[in-house]
């Protein structure tokens, strides 16, 4: 014999590799990653396959879950991943209430496993092909700890720390089998194994013994013309279906106590089934709200209530509460009305051969000739009487000893097997059915994950404490290794200085550790708001899955946000970040989000609320180099330039490539009117940091917009071609900040001749140009169109403006593009009145002020083709009088006469 050595790690056997056994290793790998936690897992199952098991292995699509796919997920806090799961599926997707063929579902254990181990850096995962037929538990002398060697039918041993028992159940319950039935070839013990049927000849009738879950399915696989099915069982009861559709929610019913006798469960349950009659006409709604709650019920039973509800009620539960699919319902109802399907009420009394046939007596009188007989009685419960040759090794040696009321094997409340002196001793785990006599629910695949959850905890130990995890700039904890949290760090410090590089840190850090929810999250949020060429649905997917297993409540909160940010209605994922902001004001990435600057769109809300947010958040980061710069530019857009300019200087003197606070700078200076000192020191700061600044682009048109203020035309056409056109600048920043610094140089007299906005036009992708997501990109979109003299591009744009919720689109964007499309075609009268409605919603379409003064200046070139220089002059002197500007002051001499030029 050979034995497979055990390693340093702590080492665990799983013997079964059906649903159970898979979610139990896909777990303790989840487990293992979420603390570092170095693990060796042995998946042992003599089939090759991995998640299919008895219930899975079929390849009949006929057979069917008796669940529906919203209710399979492989994880109890992520419902809808089976869901996920089907969508991304080349068979394609399903509706939440459909019941689909069981192959699809083992295929999907399958692939929960697979990527489970793939995200996963630090276990191992073996694959033994083999059964188990015995082990024993070994005590360590020196130190005390126990493990177990297991004895493979092959002849190897393996060793390890623990053991799980996933065997689903313990084989057929052949206990009624006549002695003259037993071994013939005619008679089929175990449906489920494979070719099971092939001995059964087309032309005879079949004999089935049980009329439940599993008669239903061998039905499906032997109907057929010209041969008769027959069904007996003790009480003749067919499982009762589902409804298509998805049934209401009912609360749970009442108790007079905790702890509720039976005659009190029965008296509750009844009058609750009639309740769920009179307010929905349907029954199901009732049984489903109380199994929530029956496991509980059942532990607080008494020993003679749980044994008289078996022998009296259990029968009467088991077929209200495990239905099946309204498909297979209908199947057997054509069957019994065709004659083709005949149900008895008895047990088999005699059988014996005659020819190539046997005739079974039935209690109930019948003699019937049939070709086969089936066993369709399910599993049996006892260890003693298992086929399985491991269980009945343990139970011989009173390692495992029957659970309460016969059923399975005794255990404790964690799953782990009793002794014979009522002990729980050895390493030895179980879940699923072979705690049916413990927990009576407990063979659903809601009760099995949930149970593998829980052995999962218990096998590994207490978890690390929050602050043995790898953390942020910000102290906040990161559930994933140290070298993808080193590279989550080094993209949020490209962030927070507004510099290139931060998609790739995290896109390495999720290669690093693939089940890193935050990272996942984090790509597709700059996917959607940068234009990132990445597949954003993907990194959503993700990381909802490994938010699920891994992260903690912080981290759900802001996967959460992001799903809703990206997916959702604006206004709802506003509120989900706002709410995660308030709650964890030093995320630092989500505040980043939330307040509007050049790297995201922020909050669509008013501004007042922005500053407001930021005013008390202050407080949590104290004296920030990063958020003193963000908090610089809410306080230049709330006209506070003092504070903006010492803020942005603090920020600077610490950080002296902080984005943040150079942008903040850079609008004080505009806004005071100090065009001098503002572009001398932003071409300073570009020189010396721009080379890595992301927004490199954003800070030339900031110094392009002094150059335009300085009536200098010549350096705003050399800013132009040397730092913003194409392909310098390309995408979302060229359509942002090249086309709309070409669009204000023609409005200003700046620019003479044609624009060369085309070769801008055909880098940006069409998407930003027909179908912006944000009211910004709608207002950049429609000026960089009208300065190419795109009309049918605006029209296009306002059509689809006009179909978005958000009620920015139809209010300001339309008429925007219509003032726009009027002034392309020369018609200056039907622009001014539409224009005039966007300037006046300006401060709704995002960005900064300096943005949306292109609007304003749209109009102002309005009034005056129209002739109407007085209103022009009144906009240009109202803002003459808050900043002084020498190509404002030229206009309005140009425009008034030397008189009014003192205004400025």
């Amino acid at each position: 014999m050979t034995a497979l050595s055990r390693s340093d790690r702590s080492s665990f056997a799983i013997v079964g590799a059906g649903a159970a056994g898979t979610l139990t290793a896909a777990r303790l790998l989840d487990e293992s990653s979420r603390r570092g936690r170095a693990i060796e897992i042995s998946l042992i199952d003599p089939r090759p396959s991995t998640g299919r098991g008895v219930a899975y292995s079929t390849v009949d699509d006929r057979h069917l879950l008796n669940v529906p796919a919203e209710k399979m997920s492989a994880y109890p806090e992520d419902g809808n991943h089976f869901l996920r799961w089907l969508e991304a599926d080349a068979e394609g997707g399903v509706e939440p209430c459909d019941f689909v063929p069981r192959r699809r579902f083992g295929r999907y254990l399958d692939d929960v496993l697979a990527t489970a181990l793939s995200r996963n850096s630090w276990a191992r995962l073996h694959r033994v092909q083999d059964s188990v037929v015995d082990l024993v538990e070994l005590v360590d002398l020196v130190d005390g700890a126990s493990g177990c060697r297991l004895i493979l039918a092959g002849g190897d041993t393996l060793d390890v720390d623990a053991v799980v028992l996933a065997i689903g159940h313990l084989g057929p319950e052949l206990s009624w089998v006549p002695e003259g039935l037993r071994e013939s070839p005619a008679f089929v013990a175990d449906p489920w194994s494979p070719s099971s049927f092939v001995g059964i000849p087309d032309d005879g009738d079949v004999l089935l013994v049980g009329t439940g879950l599993t008669m239903v399915d061998t039905v499906s696989s032997l109907e057929r013309p010209g041969r008769t099915v027959h069904a007996v069982s003790r009480r003749g009861e067919l499982p009762r279906a589902h409804v298509a559709g998805r049934l209401p929610d009912m609360e749970a019913p009442e108790f007079s106590s905790p702890t509720p006798t039976l005659a009190e469960l029965r008296t509750v349950v009844a009058r609750h089934v009639a309740k769920s009659k009179a307010r929905y006409g349907d029954w199901r709604p009732a049984i489903d709200s109380v199994r929530s709650m029956f496991q509980q019920l059942w532990r607080n039973l008494s020993d003679s209530d749980r044994e008289e509800f078996v022998a009296v009620d259990g029968r009467s539960w088991d077929t209200a509460r495990h239905r099946i699919p309204p498909r297979s319902a209908e199947v057997i109802r054509q069957a019994r009305d065709d004659g083709r399907l005949v149900t008895h009420t008895g047990s088999v009394e005699t059988v014996s051969e005659r020819g190539s046939r046997l005739e079974v007596t039935l209690s109930d009188g019948s003699v019937l000739t049939v070709a086969a007989v089936v066993n369709c009685t399910g599993p049996c419960h006892s260890p003693h009487r298992s086929t399985d040759p491991l269980v009945r090794a343990l139970a011989d040696r009173g390692v495992a000893v029957t659970g309460p009321l016969g059923l399975g094997v005794d255990t404790g409340d964690d799953g782990r097997l009793r002794d014979a002196t009522g002990r729980c001793q050895a390493p030895i785990w179980t879940l699923g059915s072979l705690r049916r006599g413990s927990l009576w629910e407990t063979t659903a695949i809601r009760e099995i994950r949930s149970q593998a959850v829980a052995l999962a905890e218990c096998l590994l130990g207490p978890a690390l404490e929050p602050d043995r995890r790898p953390t942020d700039p910000y102290g906040l904890p990161l559930s994933t290794t140290d070298e993808a949290a080193t590279q989550w760090c080094t993209a949020l410090d490209a962030v927070r200085r507004l510099q290139g590089g931060a998609e790739q840190a995290l896109e390495s850090a999720v290669e690093a550790d693939p089940g890193f929810a935050m990272g996942h999250a984090a790509l597709a949020l700059v996917g959607y708001e940068w234009g990132v060429e990445l597949d954003v649905t993907a990194a959503l997917t993700r990381a909802i899955d490994a938010a699920a297993i891994r992260a903690d409540p912080r981290e759900r909160s802001f996967v959460q946000t992001v799903v809703r940010r990206v997916t959702g209605a604006r206004e709802a994922g506003d509120a989900a970040l706002l709410r995660h902001v308030t709650e964890h004001p030093r995320d630092a990435l989500a505040l980043t989000v939330a307040i509007p600057t050049i790297a995201f769109g922020g909050l669509a809300q008013p501004v007042e609320e922005s500053w407001a947010l930021m005013d008390s958040l202050a407080p949590a980061y104290g004296d920030d180099w990063w958020f003193a710069g963000l908090h610089a530019f809410v306080c230049q857009e709330q006209g506070r330039y003092a504070d903006a300019q010492r803020l942005a200087t603090r920020s600077l003197t610490e950080q002296p490539a902080a984005g943040h606070a150079a942008h903040a700078l850079t609008h004080v200076y505009y806004e005071t009117g100090d065009h001098v000192g503002g572009l001398s020191w932003l071409d300073g700061w570009i020189t010396e940091h721009g080379p890595l600044a992301t927004y490199r682009a954003h800070y030339a048109w900031h110094a392009a917009l002094h150059e335009l203020s300085l009536d200098d035309a010549a350096a705003v056409r050399r800013r132009y071609a040397e730092q913003l056109a194409p392909p310098a600048v390309s995408g979302a920043r060229a359509l942002v900040d090249s086309a709309s610094l070409l669009w204000r140089s023609w409005l200003v007299g700046a620019w003479e001749g044609q624009l060369p906005v085309d070769a801008i036009l055909s880098d940006v992708p069409s998407c930003l140009l027909e179908h912006p997501s944000t009211a910004f990109g709608a207002l950049h979109a429609a000026v960089a169109m009208a300065a190419g003299g795109h009309i049918e591009g605006l029209e296009r744009l306002r059509r689809y403006a006009a179909t978005r919720a958000e009620p920015v689109f139809p209010e300001e964007v339309v008429p925007l593009c219509t003032g726009l499309a009027a002034l392309v075609e020369g018609d200056a009268d039907r622009a001014i009145p539409a224009l005039a409605v966007a300037v006046q919603g300006a401060h709704r379409l995002g960005g900064s002020a300096a943005q949306q003064e292109v609007v304003l200046e749209t109009l102002v070139h309005a009034l005056v083709l129209a002739g109407r220089t007085t209103a022009a002059c009144g906009l240009i002197s109202e803002r003459l009088d808050r900043r002084p500007s020498p190509v404002d002051r030229r206009r309005l001499t140009q425009l008034s006469g030397p008189m009014l030029a003192g205004n400025g």
